[in-house]
């Protein structure tokens, strides 16, 4: 018995030889291989290093680009992948390599699949919930902004929303393709891995010093320079695009961490989810982003609230303690003095500062009901409307530049679709059965309401990976509900 394995593996071995040997000993094949060898070297020779990313592009992409298309589980997390490390393939490029065509396509795939599936099932019940009703909404809002008469470029309409609505398009790729707790779990399980690979790059950053490709992205904007280089500190960024991209990240990985203890499992792995989440506060640090100090109390605070019982009475006093003493101790540390900082807001000359500008900004706020228009602040105001007043305006704060650009009406919404999400997120919370589904809409809901107090600040879903993590949360609580309602349909048939 024990020989019929070996057996088995030495038949399947010599079959694959045996067909091996027939179908590339044709003369056919052979002339075949002879051809595309040619071409490939030529190509090589010809393009240099374009010739050979166009044969990387042929034989590596094409595969991929099946493969996302027709394997939705597979460009789910190759989506997500890529918003990780979009940013940190951008620094080792020419500034001039549009790399942020990948995630386009990649956006563009995932909905194209999204379509060939629904063409043959045809269920579009999934989507029958306040949520999606909402985003919708919002989506259809910032259609409208191309035709918005204030707009001083359509062309900034059109780079802005690629990262803003088609993004929004994924929630409902996430909800009908994630169709199973195992996905759940694998989902989560790589977004806690892309964020302790982004923990040990600000480490490194941190305590070994820059690599030669991070410095040099570094300094070649002096602008960069000035804004990170704070009271003789450089503030780290990780695999990110910025500092506050870094540690909002940092955040709710470890905010994650915190609900999946309270779960079902054994002790050495809540240990472990223990040590991750101490590790991504500590590295957070490094970023000098005082927004997002007050991320960690406000989202345990509403754990509190959410999950109300002893034990969470216990921890929360605990940490309140804890947070106290650190806010208050005297210390010469420059990043503790940065931390005690944010909760002193008066104190801190950049918080005055933005408020200044949010109380400049306001008249033209309330003149422009529908804004200036999406894309008129930030890198693309000006690139294509230099000119502009909007052009020149920090926004900072995520509502700030939704009233900007799409006036107080866009303001609303906005606020609507953030308490449409919570609100529908909490009674999925309490309604659901299955323990499980329930940890994982629990941590959501505080990464979702984490997200929401972070946006005031600083821009909290505008970058990569950001955004996309924003709309999976949003995704997986309404998938929770969706597969806890089949648990239960089934249970009902049982008895």
């Amino acid at each position: 018995m024990r020989n019929e394995p070996t057996g088995n593996t030495e038949i399947k071995q010599n079959f694959w030889k045996a067909l091996l040997i027939q179908k590339f000993s044709h003369p056919f094949a052979l002339f075949f291989l002879l051809i595309i060898s040619l071409v490939i070297s030529f190509l090589t020779y010809k393009l240099g290093f374009i010739g050979v990313g166009a044969v990387l592009a042929i034989t590596i992409g094409l595969p991929i680009v099946f493969a996302i298309t027709v394997y939705p589980e597979f460009g789910i997390c190759a989506l997500i992948i890529g918003a990780f490390f979009i940013s940190y393939i951008a620094e080792l490029l020419p500034s001039g390599v549009p790399i942020g065509t990948l995630m386009d396509v990649t956006t563009y795939l995932l909905i194209l699949g999204f379509f060939i599936k629904q063409r043959t099932e045809q269920n579009w019940t999934y989507f029958k919930n306040p949520i999606s009703y909402m985003i919708l909404v919002w989506l259809a809002y910032n259609m409208f902004e191309f035709v918005n008469p204030a707009a001083a470029s359509r062309l900034a309409w059109i780079y802005t929303v690629r990262t803003v609505g088609f993004i929004m398009l994924m929630y409902f790729v996430f909800v009908y393709q994630i169709r199973t707790v195992k996905f759940i779990k694998t989902l989560l399980k790589l977004w806690l891995l892309l964020d302790i690979l982004a923990g040990i790059s600000a480490f490194q950053q941190e305590n070994i010093g820059f690599f030669s490709f991070e410095r040099r992205y570094l300094y070649s904007d002096p602008t960069r320079v000035s804004l990170l280089f704070i009271n003789g500190h450089m503030r780290k960024f990780a695999i990110f695009s910025d500092p506050v991209t870094f540690s909002y990240n940092m955040v709710i990985g470890a905010l994650l961490c915190v609900v999946l203890i309270m779960g079902k499992l054994p002790v050495k792995r809540k240990i472990l989810l223990g040590f991750i989440a101490a590790f991504f506060l500590y590295v957070m640090l490094y970023s000098g982003t005082r927004a997002a100090y007050v991320l960690v109390p406000g989202a345990l605070s509403m754990l509190a609230v959410l999950n109300f019982n002893k034990r969470v009475l216990f921890f929360t006093l605990v940490a309140g303690g804890m947070l106290g003493i650190l806010i208050v101790m005297p210390t010469s540390n420059p990043l503790i003095k940065r931390f005690q900082t944010a909760f002193n807001p008066s104190d801190d000359a950049s918080y005055n500062v933005r408020a200044e500008n949010q109380r400049r900004i306001k008249p033209y706020i309330l003149s422009h009901p529908i804004g200036g228009g999406l894309g008129s602040v930030g890198v693309w105001g000006r690139k294509f409307s230099p000119n502009s007043m909007l052009a020149k305006f920090p926004p900072d704060s995520g509502y700030v530049r939704v009233a900007v650009e799409m006036g107080w009406i866009g303001l609303i919404l906005f606020c609507t679709l953030f308490f449409v999400v919570l609100k529908t997120g909490i009674n999925f919370y309490f309604s659901i059965k299955n323990p499980e589904l329930k940890n994982y809409c629990l941590a959501m809901l505080l990464i979702l309401f984490a997200f929401n107090i972070g946006n005031f600040p600083q821009q909290a879903i505008v970058q990569y990976p950001s955004n996309i993590l924003f709309y999976l949360a949003i995704s997986i609580l309404v998938v929770c509900k969706r597969l806890d309602n089949q648990e239960q349909e089934q249970l009902k048939k049982i008895v």
